[in-house]
């Protein structure tokens, strides 16, 4: 695991100033504190950080081929590099390390850009080719691993961050509103765009090839599927996920140091640590009563396994002051608070040990969350004809809000106007009055349009899926799944996200994914074999952080509103309608929690970079 920092082209005499490079680089020295490498030429100069996990003595970065025709940076893991090695000796391929970088190197010269569909891991990878003067790169399937780029000054910039961008002297830093606007509507950056005007994100299972002649094209070679097979039964199902998890677990505990896993409450940790049979599991909780605190759970199983659990509970005033440097770590705002108690169990874990495995994606491919069972609920309302759905949906909205309302609202909505994913805060028109320079920024329903387009012949819970899959995993769960990580300087690996894992997971049938018993239905089979159903049916609960309370302390409302009052507040928002947010909440007149921390979470990260 690692991170790397590069630039292509442009003015010869930055490339010959190596403080520049070294800058970029030493931006991201939390990615890889063990060691640093540099290549630099008239045309090509890039950085590398490395954290030691695989062939600790070799593999250094960047790397070469045999002749020193190609040059590889690469941040990641492949899983299944020494089967690929085998092939490649065969054909005659000579190694001088045992890392699975040099795979890549040897790979790409044997089979050009369909290495893409040889490889099991996470990865992000550049490879200059000095002969062609080419550069070509890759994101992972499921966008594990981040890849940034940009072109700046005539030179065209990549890297696993951001903020090494920030380094380069032609760089210009320039707010991009538009993504504050999108922002606003999912509580992540949607989509290639970030908030730094002219950078953008590689889109996972996408590669692309750079040239100063040629340009830059992307090319998607990888799309997760999925196509039900009903002829088979849940032990069927249960057997394959059993199988197939309990081999994407080895895969990912390939590692020349310890290995550990995070553990909470839900099944899906939980799940992970019972199968991975690791030394050590890592817990955190709130000092907020019960509810925000799962370190009981985590405890109670790993004594069970037995494993050693290693817990911390987080303080209101630990959270707060880390908030800020969570924020910067993430290259862009993320308003979903359980990022920093993912900071926190990082943190802790990293003390220990270099590597860690976590259950993230499982939600997304084995269909987890509650709202997943919306289009099953009242099945008979939705044979009602649209138009008179509609005009009581609309109805419905106008009326002050009651239990059973919002039902009527939603489903007077077709699926693909509101689902735009698990997080939606600010509808389109709600934005633009909070926004004193509203942008020309696509409607939340207009971004996610492709991918409900990809699956218009399935059913509404697959279409769910696939829009987490594709949206909200990739901007919120993994981003900050990378960043907390790394900010630590500590590898974490997801065994539910593999592509045999949700080769498995896309031909399910949707009663196995979610019915009346439970969401994960088939999933939760399997782990029923590996502990008890107090942990393998304990519904879906996501990680509680307690902010709706804090917002309403005079401490942390007064530390929000003069957030909200700010220079920098002026500058974006109507900030009168930021405070009778924040007020209406305290008051108890609506639960504004997630609205005022989406808004507060900008303004940090804002602070941070342009402040």
């Amino acid at each position: 695991m690692c991170g790397f920092a590069g630039y292509f082209g442009g003015d010869k005499l930055i490339h010959g100033d190596s403080d520049v490079l070294k800058a970029m680089t030493d931006a991201i020295r939390h990615r890889g504190p063990d060691d640093e490498e540099y290549y630099s030429d008239d045309d090509y100069s890039v950085g590398f950080r490395r954290l030691s996990i695989i062939d600790l003595s070799g593999g250094a970065q960047p790397m070469f081929n045999e002749d020193g025709s190609m040059v590889l940076v690469f941040n990641g893991e492949i899983y299944n590099y020494r089967e690929i090695k085998k092939d490649l000796l065969a054909a005659g391929h000579v190694f001088s390390t045992q890392s699975d970088s040099e795979v890549l190197l040897h790979g790409y010269e044997e089979y050009g850009d369909k290495l893409m569909d040889r490889l099991r891991g996470m990865f992000a990878f550049v490879i200059y080719d000095r002969e062609r003067r080419e550069l070509f790169g890759a994101r992972d399937f499921f966008g594990i691993k981040p890849l940034y780029y940009t072109t700046q000054g005539g030179a065209f910039l990549f890297g696993s961050e951001i903020k090494s961008f920030l380094k380069y002297p032609e760089f210009t830093k320039k707010l991009n509103e538009r993504a504050l606007e999108h922002y606003l509507s999912f509580q992540y950056s949607p989509g290639p765009e970030t908030f730094f005007e002219g950078v953008y994100k590689l889109t996972p299972g996408h590669f692309f090839t750079y040239s100063e002649e040629k340009g830059f094209a992307e090319r998607r070679y990888w799309i997760p599927a999925f196509n039900a097979e009903e002829d088979k039964d849940i032990d069927y199902w249960t057997d394959a996920i059993e199988r197939v998890f309990d081999d994407s677990v080895e895969a990912h505990k390939i590692s020349d140091v310890e290995v550990g896993s995070f553990l909470s409450s839900g099944v899906d940790s939980s799940y992970v640590a019972c199968s991975a049979h690791v030394d050590k599991t890592f817990t955190v909780g709130f000092d907020n009563g019960p509810k925000y605190n799962e370190t009981d759970y985590a405890r109670e199983l790993s004594e069970m396994i037995p494993v050693k659990n290693i817990s911390k509970v987080i303080s209101a005033e630990e959270f707060w002051e880390t908030f800020p440097k969570v924020q910067y770590h993430m290259d862009e705002p993320l308003a979903d608070p359980s990022a920093v108690a993912l900071y926190f169990v990082c943190n802790t874990a990293a003390k220990h040990l270099k590597v860690v495995l976590s259950g993230e994606g499982a939600d997304e491919i084995f269909g987890g969350y509650t709202i997943y069972r919306e289009p099953l609920e009242l099945a008979w309302y939705d044979k009602i004809p649209f138009g008179v759905r509609r005009a009581i949906g609309a109805a419905a909205a106008k009326l002050p809000a009651k239990r059973g309302l919002n039902f009527l609202v939603r489903r007077g909505q077709k699926l693909e106007d509101r689902f735009i994913g698990n997080a939606y805060m600010f509808k389109e028109d709600e934005r633009k009055a909070l926004l004193k320079r509203p942008t020309d920024a696509d409607a939340p329903a207009r971004l996610v349009k492709p991918y409900y387009d990809m699956m218009k012949d399935k059913d509404s819970v697959t279409k769910m899926q696939f829009v987490d899959l594709n949206m909200w995993m990739v901007g919120d769960i993994l981003l900050k799944a990378d960043k907390m990580s790394m900010a630590n300087s500590l590898e974490l690996r997801v065994p539910f996200l593999d592509r045999e894992v949700m080769a498995v997971a896309g031909r399910i049938p949707v009663r196995f994914r979610v019915n009346e018993e439970n969401t994960k239905y088939a999933m939760r089979r399997a782990a029923a074999r590996r502990m008890p159903p107090k942990w393998s049916t304990k519904r879906k609960l996501g990680f509680p952080v307690p902010t709706r309370i804090w917002l309403t302390e005079q401490k942390y409302y007064d530390r929000v509103r003069a957030v909200f009052l700010s220079a920098a507040a002026e500058q974006f928002f109507h900030t009168d309608r930021l405070v009778k947010l924040l007020d209406d909440h305290r008051n108890g007149k609506a639960d504004n929690s997630r609205k005022v921390w989406t808004v507060y979470t900008f303004l940090t990260w804002y602070g941070a970079y342009f402040g």
